[in-house]
């Protein structure tokens, strides 16, 4: 689903208004996705079908997603998740997350 630029501007805002730095908007960003997402949800990657289960926060600004199939787990950057054609509840803040991180 594509999003306008002023829409994910206005969720991005909204996420990061209190925010001093980079880190903590990425923690509001982080939060938002955390809290709006539904969680789990299936994605392909790679011609496989992996269960998204949750996110974590990495380094300064970097949210991957935890990705598992047949009980193995692996964490991919979540600017690189492929949404599957009928995203899931929440996937507006993916979008935002993306076009925030998408300045560094």
């Amino acid at each position: 689903m594509e999003y306008s630029n002023s829409k994910l501007d206005e969720l991005i805002e909204e996420a990061t208004v209190d925010c001093y730095n980079d880190s903590e908007q990425a923690t509001g960003l982080y939060t938002m996705i955390e809290e709006s997402v539904a969680f789990p949800f299936e994605t392909k990657m790679l011609d496989v079908i992996v269960t998204v289960e949750d996110i974590d926060l990495v380094g300064e600004h970097e949210i991957v997603a935890i990705c598992s199939r047949n009980g193995i787990h692996q964490k991919v950057r979540l600017a690189d998740l492929p949404l599957p054609p009928s995203p899931p509840e929440g996937a507006e803040w993916i979008a935002a997350y993306r076009k925030w991180v998408s300045t560094f």
